[in-house]
């Protein structure tokens, strides 16, 4: 899987195997993708090692500032299915992408691409 951290426009609405608010479209680098299925669904939180705590422990020079306020920060993930229509030679064009959502931020980027 090739990583990204590009942002995207998304639309939600009910796809095969999600839930009402999953992504059933998305906008990426100028191109329209058409969401198939969801194949997975999962909420991450901050890595504990990124915390202003643990970088403080390490001597990094970043404030404390909230504790570990920061360990609280969710982003809801979606592993889909998705394509562009038809390919030159009539196979469906595609691949796998992982989408997250900040809600915090209100923000959606694609972490990552299999096609």
């Amino acid at each position: 899987m090739r990583r990204y951290d590009d942002p995207v426009e998304v639309r939600q609405g009910l796809v095969p195997g999600g839930d009402p608010g999953s992504p059933e479209q998305f906008l990426w680098r100028g191109r329209l993708w058409k969401v198939r299925s969801v194949v997975a669904h999962w909420v991450e939180t901050t890595p504990w090692w990124q915390s202003s705590g643990a970088r403080a422990v390490v001597g990094d020079d970043e404030p404390l500032g909230t504790g570990g306020a920061d360990l609280l920060v969710e982003r809801e993930m979606w592993r889909v299915e998705a394509g562009r229509g038809l390919a030159r030679d009539d196979a469906p064009s595609g691949g796998v992408f992982d989408l997250s959502f900040d809600g915090t931020a209100g923000r959606w980027q694609l972490v990552g691409c299999v096609d």
